[in-house]
């Protein structure tokens, strides 16, 4: 799954297909009307706290599917990260890689679309990180 374009509709309307909620229970519970929802499928962005509303509908996490891209495709900068902390929010100390991104990153590995040098470099994973990543796709592939 690639995390570099969301069109965080279409996921939704997939989980509600794959949940098997019928459109009454999804109004109900939003307290819309059926052309509502209907549109919320085809918007690219929802509100925070009406996707936040969704994934209680529907357990699961749409925000996962940000702090991927995040991750993969806005990787914070190595200089002077402590600079930026604030006081009044919270500040998460590492990064969370999820199975799809670990997935994502040794599957352009094996195939060859990028050498570990440029995954470390254009994704600010650590080495050793990496290594270990692939060292666990290596014993559960034997």
């Amino acid at each position: 799954m690639l995390y570099k374009e969301i069109h965080i509709g279409k996921f939704i309307k997939e989980r509600v297909i794959e949940k098997e909620i019928a459109i009454e229970r999804i109004c109900n519970f939003l307290n819309k009307d059926e052309d509502f929802v209907e549109a919320i499928y085809t918007s690219k962005s929802v509100d925070t706290d009406l996707l936040l509303r969704w994934c209680k509908l529907l357990e699961y996490d749409f925000f996962r599917l940000y702090s991927s891209h995040l991750i993969l495709y806005a990787p914070p900068s190595a200089v002077n990260k402590n600079a930026n902390k604030s006081e009044k929010i919270p500040y998460f100390r590492k990064n969370i890689y999820t199975q799809e991104i670990k997935e994502f990153i040794i599957k352009r590995i094996l195939s060859g679309e990028m050498t570990q040098s440029e995954v470390i470099r254009e994704y600010s994973i650590p080495k050793s990180t990496l290594h270990r990543w692939l060292q666990k796709s290596d014993d559960t592939n034997e």
